[in-house]
């Protein structure tokens, strides 16, 4: 992201493989702290903006889950990024889970005993690296 670059800073994309046409394009992830801190767009709302940065996706029949790229800073101050869902057919983002840093690999998924689980590796921003799953609903 240079200093003249206008956003969307990072982006997901979903496209019609058959016609080759894009069907949806998103902003992924919050915007960066030192664009929304710069004292030029103070007191202006900037839309999500998305981050700079490559993170692994993982796709199910209905979704599309990635987590942000990098950290930043929450309105109660903590520092973090998000796992996000995305409806795979429109981009619309249908959920969000708070990580206590960006993802560092790709999601991945498997199924025991009958439940489903999410599991993605984080770390970075001063956060040592560790896997964290979650147990989807029934």
């Amino acid at each position: 992201m240079g200093r003249d670059s206008p956003p969307p800073y990072g982006v997901i994309a979903a496209l019609d493989m058959d016609r080759g046409e894009i069907l949806w394009r998103i902003p992924h992830g919050e915007t960066p702290d030192n664009v929304r801190n710069h004292p030029a767009l103070q007191g202006l709302d900037v839309p999500r903006t998305g981050q700079p940065g490559s993170v692994g996706t993982l796709v199910t029949r209905t979704l599309l889950v990635a987590g942000d790229p990098q950290t930043h800073t929450t309105p109660s101050g903590e520092r973090g990024a998000m796992l996000r869902a995305y409806d795979k057919a429109t981009g619309a983002e249908v959920g969000t889970v708070r990580l206590p840093a960006q993802q560092s690999g790709s999601p991945m998924t498997y199924l025991l005993d009958g439940v489903q689980y999410l599991v993605v590796a984080v770390s970075g921003a001063g956060y040592s690296g560790e896997l964290i799953a979650f147990r989807l609903p029934a």
